[in-house]
């Protein structure tokens, strides 16, 4: 009876964990702000970025985003694509040192996108598209400070910046990797099905955690059981 109680503790014991470890990954995996795909070479032109706004709130919906583009880095060329029931507002700025391109001397770029009129509902991501004419080509990252306004007023200040080497901060800012000429971009975004769409691999992840932790209760009641019935 002891050896069938020590079996029960550890199945309970692993449930546990694992669930935890499934449900927390789900929950870290959609809680910020990110660009997409997650590199591009330094100096592609003609590509696009593409930003994922999950909302975190359960009382709330997501009504404003602020996308904040480097200046010292500028981005060439912004176009915003729209997304239904938004409208966006791009920001330029003089740049203190111009850009030379093969179409001339650039003096102004993007400074901010500003997205509103939307809702971006709890349980809920909104992907917002931006194409560009050209990345910059003397630096490793591109930061895109974000504020995300929801609508009982509070703000989600996505700004913080990672020192290097360090763990992630707990407000990151979506950040690009910029790499050796020639490669290519990696890791873009899984397609929404539609605007607005759920979070599925949260939820899909938070499911599995739940179907982990009720295979571990059934084994372990079956080796309590066993154990009863093996008893003379």
């Amino acid at each position: 009876m002891s050896t069938t109680r020590t079996a029960l503790r550890r199945a309970g014991a692993v449930t546990a964990l694992a669930a935890a470890s499934v449900l927390l990954g789900a929950s870290a995996a959609s809680a910020h702000v990110t660009v997409h795909p997650e590199s591009y070479p330094r100096g592609a032109t003609d590509g696009v970025l593409t930003f994922r706004v999950p909302n975190e709130e359960d009382t709330a919906a997501t009504t404003k985003v602020q996308v904040f583009l480097p200046t010292d880095h500028p981005v060439l060329g912004v176009l915003v694509h729209p997304e239904d029931g938004w409208t966006a507002k791009v920001t330029t700025s003089r740049l203190k040192t111009p850009v030379k391109t093969d179409d001339g001397t650039v003096t102004e770029a993007a400074s901010e996108i500003t997205f509103t009129g939307g809702r971006i509902g709890a349980g809920q991501y909104e992907d917002f598209t931006v194409a560009f004419g050209q990345l910059p080509g003397d630096t490793g990252r591109l930061v895109f400070k974000t504020l995300q306004t929801y609508s009982d007023g509070k703000v989600a200040r996505w700004i913080e910046q990672p020192a290097a080497g360090g763990d992630e901060p707990e407000n990151p800012a979506p950040a690009l990797k910029l790499t050796a000429a020639g490669a290519h971009a990696t890791t873009a975004p899984a397609p929404a099905e539609a605007s607005g769409t759920s979070d599925s691999t949260a939820r899909g992840l938070g499911a599995a955690g739940l179907a982990v932790g009720v295979l571990g209760l059934a084994a372990a009641a079956f080796a309590l059981v066993r154990g009863r019935n093996a008893r003379p």
